[in-house]
Parts: C-alpha cells; sequence; structure tokens
C-alpha cells in the first residue's frame, strides 16, 4: 500500500554511515540523506492523517448504523403479537427495509 512510497526503515536509518572527508563528513552525501528522512516523515505524517480521518468517518458510520439498529429493534417489539405469523409480502416488505438500510439507500 504505502511502502513503495517509503524509501528509509529505520534500521537503515540506523546503520547509515557517511564517509568522512578532510574536514568531516560530506555536506552533500549528509543533505541528500537528510531529505530523504524528510521525506518519509512527511509521508508517514500524510498516511497517519488519513487513517485518523478513515477511523473518524467509520466510526460515524458506525454509530449511525447502531441508531438505526435500535430503531428497529424497537419497531418489532413495538408490533402487536398477532403479527407473529406474517404473510410473504409482509416478509419481502420487510427483507427490503433491512436491505435499505445495509446498502445504505434511503427510504
Amino acid at each position: 500500500m504505502y511502502n513503495d512510497r517509503i524509501f528509509l526503515t529505520p534500521k537503515e536509518i540506523l546503520e547509515k554511515d557517511f564517509k568522512i572527508d578532510a574536514r568531516g563528513y560530506r555536506p552533500q552525501e549528509v543533505d541528500k540523506f537528510l531529505d530523504m528522512v524528510i521525506r518519509d516523515y512527511t509521508e508517514f505524517a500524510n498516511i497517519i492523517k488519513k487513517y485518523e480521518n478513515d477511523i473518524r468517518n467509520m466510526t460515524e458510520d458506525n454509530s449511525k448504523l447502531k441508531a438505526e439498529l435500535r430503531r428497529i429493534k424497537e419497531d418489532l417489539e413495538a408490533k402487536p403479537s398477532s403479527e407473529s405469523n406474517p404473510s410473504n409480502v409482509d416478509l419481502l416488505r420487510r427483507i427490503s427495509q433491512l436491505e435499505k438500510v445495509v446498502f445504505g439507500e434511503k427510504e
């Protein structure tokens, strides 16, 4: 999924050795490596934000479905017991209503 967008692993970051010049590390090599680290961390932050939004949306959907389920259960409990043997038409109507709830269609 996102592995093709991430260049470095934590192990690679930890084990990275820079060649030492006469005056220290080569600045171009360090800059290039740090650019990759920055790009990875930015990508990680974007991935985390996306998943947080997905979780928030799914939690809201879950709450709505739970409320709908409670409403349907209350409707079923409120019906008189004379409907304990519904006809085929009643069963088909009920199945249609449940399909609308499950597949997100409006009644």
